[in-house]
């Protein structure tokens, strides 16, 4: 950190950092936030997951396959046929808001995860 200097404005007391310092000063707070809901639970995606997700033709795709899952086993889970699943995978039909709850649900994410 570099150089700081206090000032007396009106009776205030107030320092003064440079522009970079006050930078660092806030993305360390925003990183604190960030690892205490890391500690909670909060789940995390790795960099690969990510730049799939943005270059994705089917994003439900992406997320079964990082979550380890089959089609026959979301399907199940989502509680619709493999063959639809396939199709909304594809592309040929966008399924239903329910029917995106339920694989987003299944999915563990949140439906707008699923939706771009």
């Amino acid at each position: 950190m570099g150089e700081v200097r206090k000032v007396t404005i009106e009776g205030k007391n107030y320092v003064l950092v440079s522009e970079e310092d006050y930078e660092d000063l806030i993305d360390g707070l925003n990183a604190g936030v960030i690892m205490a809901r890391i500690k909670a639970g909060e789940e995390t995606w790795p960099a690969e997951l990510v730049r799939e997700l943005m270059e994705t033709d089917s994003r439900v795709r992406t997320y079964r396959k990082y979550r380890g899952l089959t089609m026959i086993e979301l399907a199940k889970a989502a509680g619709i046929s493999q063959p639809y699943l396939s199709d909304i995978e594809n592309g040929k039909k966008t399924g239903s808001v329910d029917v995106l709850k339920r694989i987003a649900t299944s999915l563990r994410v949140d439906l707008d995860d699923l939706v771009v």
